[in-house]
């Protein structure tokens, strides 16, 4: 995990990463920020919207609104992300690949990418510092990956961003769609961002959160799981062959099912969203800890806490490596792979 520590810098105290941090941010962000939509969840008719106000011209510096196609499978589903981009997608939209961009140096798939790589990949995307990104998901699973790359765009500082609520809706609305491979991109400069490490939350920081479950005088850090209830009660097996399924102590279950509309496949509006939380028992008061099986949905689980207006954000972290790195990781004689009889 070496290169994740040189990405997230040193490791603190456990209670230091839920401290609440600031970073300056120049005008020109500022300018662009207050160019976002009024919130981080997008209808299909405000994204249509926004496009028509997008300067014609090819070699306009203005900023625009750029649809970002973040299309990703489970390893066990045979789809291709990439593959749907080119059957179906919104018109002029690029395609960020989670398997591509990332550190590719860990052992655990798509993690985060060093702050030079994720710049080097908006450069090639022809996107720039001041745009407004609208991250959207695949015809079939409506939202699914499209949170994890608008999350990551704000782990860089890239605050302009939203994710499209969703392209399912898009297609069943009558907005227009295109097909076919896309090559004309004017590729620009986007500057090395630097990365909010307060986002995020490492294996030893979790380990020691599920080790103090129940223990008297233990901050009550609350680790919420995406993944199927399932796969987090132990009885259904995990994607990655040889894994084992379970769950953290004292984690809770939040599939991302629950969180969708099931018909429609949109994150639910913010006042179902806080009944289900309520329900499950989460305290908006207390820090969240998203996991999932690789840091993918755990990102659709922070998406709809934002949406819910439930909690403060910066209480908030994701953990990156998730069940693939923690089932891994952990020895047996930790007792911290819990299994439901």
């Amino acid at each position: 995990m070496a290169s994740l520590v040189l990405l997230r810098g040193a490791r603190s105290h456990l209670s230091s990463p839920f401290r609440p941090q600031f970073q300056c941010q120049s005008p020109l962000f500022r300018m662009a920020s207050s160019r976002s939509f009024s919130s981080y969840l997008v209808t299909p008719a405000e994204l249509s919207e926004a496009l028509k106000k997008n300067s014609p011209s090819k070699i306009s510096t203005a900023p625009k609104t750029v649809p970002l196609c973040a299309s990703w499978f489970l390893p066990n589903d045979g789809r291709n992300g990439l593959q749907t981009f080119r059957e179906k997608r919104i018109p002029n939209a690029r395609f960020f690949d989670l398997d591509k961009v990332c550190d590719k140096r860990s052992p655990y798939p798509h993690m985060l990418p060093s702050a030079s790589d994720f710049a080097k990949a908006m450069s090639a995307l022809g996107i720039k510092r001041d745009d407004t990104v609208v991250v959207y998901d695949t015809l079939e699973l409506g939202i699914f990956s499209a949170p994890r790359v608008g999350w990551t765009l704000k782990a860089f500082g890239h605050d302009s961003v939203h994710v499209l609520n969703n392209f399912k809706l898009w297609v069943e609305e009558g907005f227009p769609t295109e097909s076919g491979e896309f090559w004309d991109v004017n590729t620009c400069v986007y500057p090395i961002p630097q990365f909010d490490a307060r986002k995020v939350i490492d294996f030893e920081d979790v380990r020691e959160v599920a080790k103090d479950h129940n223990k008297e005088g233990a901050e009550g850090v609350q680790i919420l799981d995406a993944r199927s209830k399932g796969r987090w009660a132990g009885k259904d097996p995990e994607p990655r062959e040889g894994l084992s399924s379970g769950h953290m102590p004292g984690s809770i279950s939040v599939p991302v099912s629950d969180l969708l509309d099931s018909v429609k496949k949109t994150i639910l509006p913010g006042y179902q969203l806080r009944k289900i939380f309520e329900t499950k028992g989460i305290d908006p008061e207390r820090p969240i800890i998203n996991s999932c099986g690789t840091g993918v949905t755990a990102a659709v689980i922070d998406a709809a806490l934002t949406e819910a207006g439930y909690g403060d954000e910066t209480k908030r972290r994701l953990y990156d490596g998730s069940w693939t790195e923690w089932a891994q990781r952990v020895k047996p004689s930790d007792n911290l792979i819990v299994k439901e009889v």
